[in-house]
């Protein structure tokens, strides 16, 4: 049967399998009404498809109390001013605590990133302007599922791990590379939109370029190894996503996105100051808080593989609530899809560490990630892996 699937960072997939594993996860594809619609319906109670199974409901608290806590582990802060300094003992010192970070968390706050506020506010006050659209005008821009077309406006449907709804709206499109773009299909309204999304691309890249350098140095590698390894600057494509989540009347029972791992191989993330990301780290879920002027950088599965699960790509989700909107603006950076094969470098592999992963190319790691089992397979498997590194 062929499958259509829009999955974890939301690159769209076609393949053939010819077993009928997990069929009612991936039924045709209808038309849905949008999360935004819905809460603004006036509804008091969420409709079913939207409800966790139980397992999930037992973790999911008040975002807002969470983020208020104290005790326990707290996502690491991480100051890239010092990133590229002449002086060799503060470069080092830099590249270290990125290092433990994506060894321990696979996430991080960056601040001090080079990219300039102004430019982040300018992305942000367009985003929520296209969202304060109606209805209406942004369906304009929807997307098509059912014919692969995943740029556009669009909300999730009941093709992902679970099977369950997700309660959020999305726009999605491809930023970078310039001349793989199609700006037909970005926002007209408002007029910043495209200058402002465009700019910041550019800096993304740039950013993404320091990181994987530093990231090499840090595993003993050239310094431009990891950055050859996912496509380079020809290759390596840019692509937001920007998750739209209203308020929700009972956010005790939904999730915005449901627990992943990104497979890209770094993943920047904006938001409008308002908690919802939540890390399984340690066996426990923990609430990001909210940095101001911060961009929140995710190791995706891409550079897990590549560092043979030296760099962590860390399980996470998006809680909503029911007293204000949370937006952000995730940029997944990714390998092209067939033309790289994914596998450990042969510098991180050694009699006391073999391989950890088979090689695939990229679109065959997405098939492969589409079909573990569920949601309860996802948080076994990452805590396996938390109980490796105890033992």
């Amino acid at each position: 049967m062929e499958i259509f699937c829009l999955i974890r960072n939301h690159l769209r997939i076609s393949f053939t399998c010819n077993k009928p594993r997990r069929q009612r996860h991936y039924k045709k594809m209808v038309a849905v009404e949008r999360v935004e619609s819905l809460a603004k319906s006036g509804i008091e109670t969420i409709p079913k498809e939207y409800i966790r199974p139980k397992e999930e409901l037992e973790s999911i608290n008040d975002v807002f109390q969470e983020e208020k806590r104290e005790d326990g582990p707290q996502v690491p802060t991480i100051d890239l001013q010092d990133i590229e300094s002449e002086d060799q003992t503060i470069r080092e010192k830099c590249i270290e605590e990125l290092k433990k970070a994506a060894m321990d968390w696979g996430v991080m706050h960056l601040i001090n990133h080079g990219i300039p506020v102004e430019l982040m506010e300018r992305v942000k006050k367009s985003g929520e302007e296209f969202f304060g659209l109606p209805v209406e005008e942004k369906e304009k821009y929807a997307n098509d599922q059912a014919k692969g077309k995943i740029q556009g406006y669009g909300s999730k449907l009941a093709n992902n791990a679970s099977g369950q709804l997700e309660w959020e709206d999305y726009f999605f499109h491809l930023v970078y590379p310039e001349d793989k773009r199609d700006l037909s299909l970005w926002p007209k309204t408002p007029v910043d939109y495209i200058e402002a999304t465009s700019e910041y691309a550019k800096c993304l890249r740039l950013l993404a370029t320091k990181v994987f350098k530093a990231l090499s140095i840090g595993l003993g590698l050239e310094p431009d190894r990891l950055e050859k390894e996912v496509g380079g600057l020809e290759e390596l494509l840019l692509q937001m996503k920007i998750n739209y989540y209203p308020k929700c009347p009972q956010p005790e029972l939904a999730l915005g996105v449901e627990a992943h791992t990104d497979v890209s191989a770094l993943t920047f993330i904006l938001h409008n100051m308002v908690p919802g990301l939540q890390l399984f780290y340690e066996g426990k879920w923990v609430i990001a808080k909210c940095v101001p002027d911060s961009i929140v950088m995710h190791i995706g599965d891409t550079l897990e593989i590549l560092s043979n699960g030296k760099f962590k790509s860390i399980l996470h989700r998006g809680l909503v609530n029911k007293e204000k909107v949370r937006i952000s603006w995730a940029v997944f950076c990714e390998p092209p899809k067939d033309k790289i094969v994914l596998e450990p470098l042969p510098e991180m592999v050694s009699v006391e560490s073999p391989a950890k992963f088979p090689p695939r190319t990229f679109a065959q790691h997405i098939a492969h990630k589409l079909f573990k089992n569920d949601q309860e397979d996802l948080v076994s498997e990452k805590k396996d892996l938390v109980s490796e590194k105890k033992d």
